[in-house]
């Protein structure tokens, strides 16, 4: 067993943990959070199936980005789409044996990290080109985009430039499910590959980058505009009457 097999192994363990504490946390922070307002963000649907519709449209398809700005919305939803497709791709390596829509979309994979980058980069181009854009931009606005580019372009290295062995890769990956650790390839580039993936995963709840599970959290999202036909009332603000009743 390598240092650098036990080092990952255990970076991932940790990564892993961190990540689902910090996700649990935030979502418990939003779940936690008052609405005590009726603020459905107009025009808004009247009926709870249509909340649904319309959360169902704003995850698959940005609907409210595509409103507002559509070079926004299209490297935007580019980079999300792509980012899943290459997220299933990657599925290959922690199943055996491969489930069939897996390795179906495995030469789509291959694009959708093309995709992935071209979106990255639009993305970060436009918070040095736009001026408005450029103003708001913090620190970590760029880290974040470039730790994703990074992983992108690093991934797309070992496809096109240096190929990693993807049989122990694979035995590597499964051992960490099954805690039976494999050796792991000795490729520098996987190395850096491997860190920046276990970097995003341990950072991404405490970041900007968690904003899905906010979205369902969100009343101008999941409010129906229905304040005349029922009466919205914060949780904490019921007992408040039947305290005072």
């Amino acid at each position: 067993m390598t240092a650098a097999t036990v080092f990952f192994a255990l970076l991932f363990y940790a990564a892993t943990l961190l990540g689902a504490a910090g996700l649990a946390w935030r979502i418990r922070d939003y779940a936690r959070t008052p609405a005590p307002l009726k603020i459905p963000t107009t025009p808004a649907p009247t009926t709870t199936g249509g909340v649904v519709l319309r959360m169902l449209r704003e995850v698959a398809l940005f609907e409210s980005l595509f409103k507002a700005n559509l070079w926004i919305w299209l490297f935007g939803w580019m980079f999300h789409v792509a980012l899943a497709l290459v997220l299933a791709r990657h599925l290959r390596y922690f199943t055996e044996p491969v489930w069939f829509w897996v390795v179906w979309i495995q030469p789509f994979g291959m694009y959708g990290g093309l995709a992935m980058a071209a979106g990255l980069a639009a993305l970060w181009a436009r918070r040095f080109l736009v001026e408005r854009i450029r103003y708001i931009s913090t620190p970590s606005d760029h880290l974040m985009l470039a730790l994703l580019l990074a992983i992108a372009l690093s991934g797309l290295s070992m496809k096109f430039l240096v190929h990693t062995d993807i049989i122990d890769l694979k035995a590597f990956a499964l051992g960490l499910i099954y805690f039976d650790w494999q050796p792991l390839p000795a490729q520098p580039l996987l190395y850096l590959h491997l860190f920046l993936v276990a970097l995003l995963i341990g950072i991404f709840p405490y970041s900007k980058l968690l904003h899905a599970p906010g979205l369902f959290f969100s009343p101008g999202r999941n409010q129906a505009d229905n304040p005349r036909e029922q009466r919205h009332l914060a949780p904490w603000a019921a007992e408040m009457d039947k305290a005072k009743g």
